[in-house]
């Protein structure tokens, strides 16, 4: 592995990430490294870090969670990378897929404004579940996005309180790798407002597959059939779901990239 290694660090609606451009897989960093390159107080900071590899000659999301877990998938992610292979020159705009632990993805990436994933189906499995946090319990869903996550509808955001523990999901075998968990707060526009504790991150300000997830709860909730559309809105922005006929979710949000780091001090 180089001991000078640099990665850039960029978002999508503050969901934050750190870029490594690896097509040659010279640097498969370690689970320590990517604990201390994503922490808020001594390294970069950021909520998980993305190896840019290939696969079989194809471009290949190599996704790790701030503590240095390995994740499936991450919806804000991939549109950051694919961000970073247009605006580097690695890859021209258009139409093009990224291969994830969950399969290939493929996105409308232009030049510039935002990006679309298609982020593939989206399903509400048997069994319910419940959440608690701050002393109160919700029911909600269990649903699958190619990552598990537990969806609840709140009254108010305000009652969730804060999310610096995981919140506690039953049944407690329902998620023996760990949960997202989405709480969401219906608007009187007819738009959602989320918050989200991500396993292996914590709470962070936005997650992507964690909106298709809500999406497809909201619709459920509603009694809606498919095909839907909601305007989801984390803390760090604004996203848009649409989800077809065939339980299909499409994303669309922006990424952007904001500057290089020098990550030797990290990798000891």
């Amino acid at each position: 592995m180089s001991t000078s290694l640099i990665g850039t660090y960029g978002h999508g609606t503050e969901n934050d990430f750190v870029i490594v451009f690896d097509p040659e897989d010279h640097n498969n960093l370690s689970s320590k490294q990517t604990a201390a390159i994503c922490n808020r107080a001594t390294g970069i900071g950021a909520d998980g870090l993305i190896r840019i590899t290939k696969r079989d000659g194809k471009w290949f999301m190599d996704y790790r969670n701030s503590d240095g877990s390995l994740a499936e998938m991450c919806g804000n992610g991939i549109r950051v990378m694919a961000r970073y292979l247009v605006e580097r020159g690695h890859h021209p705009a258009g139409i093009f897929s990224i291969l994830t632990r969950d399969g290939a993805k493929y996105l409308s990436v232009p030049d510039t404004g935002d990006i679309s994933v298609n982020m593939g189906q989206v399903q509400i499995l048997d069994g319910e579940i419940t959440a608690a946090n701050n002393g109160k319990v919700w029911n909600g869903y269990n649903i699958d996005v190619g990552n598990p996550h537990a969806v609840v509808f709140v009254d108010s955001i305000d009652d969730v309180g804060d999310l610096k523990h995981p919140p506690v999901v039953r049944p407690k075998d329902t998620y023996p790798e760990g949960v997202n968990v989405e709480f969401v707060e219906f608007l009187p526009d007819g738009e959602l407002k989320m918050r989200v504790h991500e396993r292996g991150s914590g709470e962070t300000r936005s997650c992507g597959t964690g909106t298709c997830a809500v999406a497809l709860a909201a619709t459920a909730k509603k009694g809606m059939k498919l095909p839907a559309r909601w305007v989801i809105n984390p803390p760090g922005g604004r996203l848009v779901v649409e989800i077809d006929p065939h339980s299909n979710a499409t994303l669309t949000g922006p990424a952007v990239l904001l500057k290089d780091h020098d990550l030797g001090p990290f990798l000891g």
